[in-house]
């Protein structure tokens, strides 16, 4: 086991063939990943603060809990306000926790944490987060328990940013295979309804186009999935080099970012795509909520490959 320790936490490599890949316990962060030296996502050193929730796992929820108030079960929570500007709670509680490194090979890796009942989220949910490195690329299954003994709320997603090689974003092919979009305020970000992407061709992806210079904070869902559930997100450089990004039915829900940033060293280095299990703020409008029963449990999982 590697007992490196930094800033990000204790670094666990990884590697197959042509693909390596980095994972930082903080946040059980995907610091990197490359296939025969390209990068597959944005990278950040492991002495560096994470920026940017970059390559995070996020849960008990992903996304926003809107003024992070809730109700649950007859009864009214409040979160801690983690995303200032727009007043909401952000990405979950685990991404600043120093996850446990349980197992690793050369090539596979298991991590661990768990959500303890604390204020706004008295739920006892444990982690474990399962990868395996091979020939097709990183594969990450999430698993939750809840080890207390009433029902909890629950959702997750991971947060890599995902890149192409060549040229800038501008310059990438996109192919997000999705119907449906949802709508957000334009200061809040706060939901307010699913509509087509035929209303806003901007957003459609369905066939790969250029990405242009399209800002994109959305989620989107109605996805095109293989007989098997798998859904995929084909981000494509010019020189014919990309990344793939799939995930099983678990995940109705993608987020797309494209990394819209006043920082000119993150201003659009890459494409956010976190499959999701719910949309932002189903904590609220329940809308693919999971519900997760007293010792049950729930598993998601995603993959990243060259392409």
């Amino acid at each position: 086991m590697n007992e490196h320790w930094s800033i990000s936490g204790q670094q666990i490599n990884l590697r197959h063939g042509g693909y390596s890949a980095v994972i930082a316990s903080v946040g059980a962060s995907l610091r990197s990943l490359t296939s025969h030296g390209r990068n597959l996502v944005v990278p950040f050193d492991a002495d560096q603060l994470r920026p940017l929730y970059r390559g995070a796992t996020l849960a008990p929820w992903p996304n926003r809990v809107v003024d992070g108030r809730y109700s649950f079960a007859g009864t009214e929570y409040q979160l801690p306000i983690n995303e200032v500007a727009r007043g909401h709670a952000l990405h979950g509680l685990v991404v600043w926790q120093d996850w446990n490194v349980d197992s690793q090979s050369e090539s596979t890796a298991t991590l661990s944490t768990s959500v303890v009942p604390q204020d706004g989220y008295p739920f006892h949910v444990a982690l474990v987060l399962d990868l395996v490195l091979d020939a097709e690329g990183l594969h990450t299954t999430l698993t939750a328990s809840n080890l207390g003994e009433q029902p909890a709320p629950y959702g997750c997603a991971p947060h890599p940013y995902l890149t192409a090689g060549a040229g800038t974003i501008d310059d990438w092919q996109l192919l997000l295979p999705a119907a449906n979009v949802l709508e957000i305020t334009p200061d809040r970000l706060i939901p307010t309804h699913t509509t087509s992407v035929e209303a806003h061709p901007q957003f459609d992806f369905r066939r790969s186009r250029k990405i242009g210079d399209v800002e994109i904070d959305h989620a989107f869902t109605d996805l095109l999935r293989t007989d098997d559930g798998v859904a995929q997100v084909r981000l494509e450089a010019s020189d014919g080099g990309g990344t793939v990004m799939s995930w099983d039915a678990s995940c109705p829900w993608v987020q797309i970012h494209t990394a819209d940033r006043p920082e000119k060293q993150n201003h659009r280095i890459g494409l956010a795509v976190e499959p999701m299990t719910c949309p932002p703020d189903a904590f609220n409008s329940q809308l693919d909520l999971i519900v997760l029963p007293a010792g049950e449990s729930h598993s998601a999982q995603w993959s990243i490959r060259s392409l």
